[in-house]
């Protein structure tokens, strides 16, 4: 996925979040304008060019100081935002490195 692609369609409002990112930012109260913030300032970590349900990729930005992972798809004209999180030890060490898993 090309991240200037994504960040264009986020731009023109052409997203929109699954079932499961909706319950995740929910649990870690991160509102749909910190999500925006977090993908339009971030970069991407990981590429998965196909996890069952197309390519996809793992944002990792942030909203003022807090950082959030964003996996976003595709799906025709919209980014399509699968899951997000703000993450946290044991997971992550830092919002780059990997923790126990």
């Amino acid at each position: 996925m090309k991240l200037h692609n994504i960040k264009a369609k986020i731009r023109a409002g052409l997203f929109k979040f699954s079932w499961h990112a909706e319950i995740e930012a929910e649990a870690d109260n991160l509102a749909i304008a910190q999500v925006v913030d977090a993908i339009l300032s971030g970069e991407i970590y990981e590429n998965y060019p196909d996890s069952g349900r197309g390519e996809s990729c793992l944002i990792v930005g942030f909203s003022g100081k807090i950082p959030i992972h964003a996996i976003c798809g595709m799906r025709a004209d919209n980014v399509i935002i699968v899951t997000v999180y703000i993450p946290r030890p044991p997971k992550f060490i830092d919002p780059w490195t990997r923790g126990e898993k």
